[in-house]
C-alpha cells in the first residue's frame, strides 16, 4: 500500500480522533512511503511539545499536550520500530496534560491495565471506555469529553497489548477479568462500559460476564471473527498484539459472541457503519438482536469507528450511558 493510500484510510479515524484535518494532510502528503508514517508522526508531536512548553497559559499547555498525545498516539498506526516509545510519549503527554488542566484526574494502574480517571469524585456513575486492536485511551479524548459533560467519571483505560501496554503484554479474550479488576480499583459499584472496534467485542463480552455492568455501548465492534477470511493487514496488526501469528490466530477464533449475547442483561446499544465493511468480521447486528435488552444503530454512511459520522451517533451513545446510569441510581 502506497502512502497515499495509507492516509487515505487512516483519514476519517484520525479526524475523529481529533486532529486538525488541514494539519493531517499536510504531514501525510509529506510521506514517500508508509514508513515515513510513524517518524513524521512523531515530529509533529514533538512540535506540540514545544508548544505547550512556550504556552503562554496552562489552559494553552494543556491544549497542546493534548493534541500532542493524539498525534503520538497515531504515530503507532503503522508498523513502525519506535512504536512503543511512541505509545509512552502519548500516554506521558496525557498525563500531563490532565495534571495541568485537570488537577483532579487521577492515574489507576493494576494488572493489566492503566488509565485516567476524571470526572466528579460524586459522579452519578463512572464509565468504563475501553479501546480495540491497535486504538489506545488517546484516540477516544472527545468521547471520554462528552461524556464528562453529561456528569458522569470516566475511566479511559489501556488493557493488555493496547496503547502503554502494548511493548509489555498481549492481547488475550479474557479482557472481563481485566474489567473486573478495574471496577474493583475504582471502587465502583456499577459501571457503564464503551468500547470501540474490537474493544466493542471486549466490552460484551465483559457485560455477559461481569455483573457490575449497569450500561453497555458498542462501536465497530465485531461479532465473530474469521481469521481465514481476515485482510492480511489486520491479521499482522493482530499478530503484533497477540504475540505472534499463531497466539492471533487462536484468539481470533475466540472473538464470537454467539453464546454470550443472550446473557448482556445491562441496556445496550451498538452502532455500526454501514461502509464498515471488512472481510472475515460480522458486524453488530446479531448482537443487537440477540442480547435481551439490545438496541441497533446502523449509520449507512459510516465507517470503521464512524469518524466521519460522529453527529449521527456520539450524542446518542453517550445520552443511553448517562441516563441508563443516572435513572438506575435514581
Amino acid at each position: 500500500m502506497s502512502a497515499t493510500e495509507f492516509a487515505a484510510a487512516q483519514w476519517t479515524r484520525a479526524t475523529g480522533a481529533g486532529v486538525d484535518p488541514h494539519e493531517y494532510r499536510r504531514v501525510t502528503d509529506a510521506l514517500t512511503s508508509v514508513a515515513d508514517w510513524g517518524p513524521s508522526f512523531l515530529r509533529t508531536g514533538n512540535a506540540y511539545l514545544e508548544r505547550a512548553e512556550a504556552a503562554g497559559s496552562s489552559v494553552s499547555a494543556g491544549e497542546h499536550l493534548l493534541m500532542a498525545a493524539r498525534w503520538f498516539h497515531l504515530a503507532t498506526l503503522a508498523p513502525y520500530a519506535e512504536a512503543g516509545r511512541a505509545a509512552a510519549e502519548a500516554d506521558r503527554a496525557l498525563d500531563r496534560a490532565l495534571t495541568v488542566l485537570e488537577p483532579g484526574a487521577r492515574r489507576v494502574s493494576g494488572e493489566g491495565f492503566t488509565g485516567l480517571l476524571r470526572g466528579p469524585a460524586d459522579a452519578p456513575g463512572t464509565v468504563v471506555v475501553v479501546p480495540g486492536l491497535d486504538s489506545a485511551k488517546e484516540e477516544f479524548l472527545d468521547l471520554v469529553s462528552a461524556l464528562l459533560a453529561r456528569g458522569l467519571a470516566v475511566f479511559a483505560m489501556d488493557g493488555p497489548g493496547q496503547g502503554a501496554l502494548a511493548a509489555t503484554t498481549t492481547l488475550g479474550p479474557d479482557y472481563e477479568q481485566v474489567v473486573g479488576r478495574v471496577v474493583d480499583a475504582l471502587g465502583a459499584e456499577r459501571i457503564g462500559l464503551v468500547g470501540l472496534s474490537l474493544g466493542g467485542y471486549f466490552a460484551a463480552r465483559t457485560a455477559a460476564l461481569e455483573t457490575r455492568v449497569a450500561a453497555v455501548a458498542t462501536v465497530s465492534g465485531p461479532f465473530r471473527l474469521d481469521w481465514e477470511e481476515l485482510p492480511q493487514p489486520v491479521k499482522d496488526i493482530m499478530a503484533r498484539r497477540a504475540g505472534g501469528a499463531g497466539a492471533a490466530r487462536e484468539f481470533a477464533r475466540q472473538v464470537d459472541l454467539s453464546a454470550l449475547a443472550p446473557r448482556v442483561a445491562a441496556p445496550l446499544l451498538v452502532v455500526d457503519g454501514g461502509q464498515d465493511v471488512i472481510p472475515g468480521v460480522t458486524n453488530g447486528e446479531p448482537l443487537a438482536r440477540t442480547a435481551p435488552q439490545g438496541t441497533y444503530l446502523s449509520v449507512p454512511h459510516g465507517d470503521h469507528l464512524l469518524g466521519n459520522a460522529r453527529p449521527d451517533w456520539l450524542s446518542r451513545l453517550t445520552d443511553h450511558i448517562a441516563n441508563t446510569l443516572i435513572g438506575e441510581r435514581a
